[in-house]
């Protein structure tokens, strides 16, 4: 005959299913949140989890809560590009390619693509990863300047506009035209430059066709 649970034995189940049920909620969270941005309302997460709302409120009391959760690691990622970006010996290199790692990374995740444009006062710890990869960009453009190949006039709240524009482009084009944004962000960095420049290798214009499906998918929504 199986002996009765103990207390610790309750206890420990309890935690097991408390974590069982976080991780689920999570994993969710990245899904939706990747696919449909951080608007999502709770309830459609916590069906994708299939947990219920009360469960996934006592995990996260707050959206915000969830978002920092969710978005931990990607905020991790984040820093760590501006981080490369400074070691980056050529200054116009460095601040070229963190701007087009941000700018991937928003067409990889409409949730983190939504997550660059929008502030979370009362998540702490995700302001405070965003809070030092601005100051690493205030630096990476000072080095870009310095070197003489970054346009003097050019501003900090420049990026937060191009991740604007670019969180438009990628969901307006979505599947019909994926790599629309591409284009956008090149464009973009040659009129950022001090002096003119003319890339070799400019992304494609999306297909007529592929351009018409995303604007037809557009009116729709």
């Amino acid at each position: 005959m199986t002996p009765p649970a103990t207390p610790d034995d309750i206890r420990q189940g309890l935690r097991t299913d408390a974590e069982r049920n976080r991780a689920r909620v999570l994993a969710a969270a990245r899904s939706v949140f990747s696919e449909q941005g951080l608007e999502v309302p709770m309830t459609v997460i916590a069906r994708q989890a299939g947990v219920g709302i009360a469960t996934l409120y006592r995990r996260f009391p707050t959206r915000e809560d969830l978002i920092g959760a969710v978005f931990d690691d990607r905020m991790d990622a984040y820093v760590a590009a501006i981080s490369e970006a400074l070691n980056d010996p050529d200054p116009w290199h460095g601040f070229t390619t963190y701007v087009e790692r941000v700018c991937a990374m928003q067409a990889a995740d409409r949730g983190f693509a939504d997550l660059l444009t929008l502030t979370f006062p009362t998540a702490k710890a995700l302001e405070a990863k965003r809070d030092t990869a601005y100051k690493g960009w205030l630096a990476l453009i000072t080095r870009a300047k310095d070197s003489g190949h970054l346009r003097p006039d050019f501003s900090p709240e420049d990026l937060p506009v191009l991740l604007m524009a670019n969180a438009g482009v990628i969901s307006a084009t979505g599947d019909a035209a994926p790599d629309t944004w591409r284009r956008l962000v090149a464009y973009m960095l040659e009129s950022y430059a001090a002096e003119p420049v003319r890339s070799n290798e400019l992304p494609p214009a999306p297909a007529p066709r592929a351009l018409y499906r995303a604007m037809i998918r557009l009116t729709r929504r």
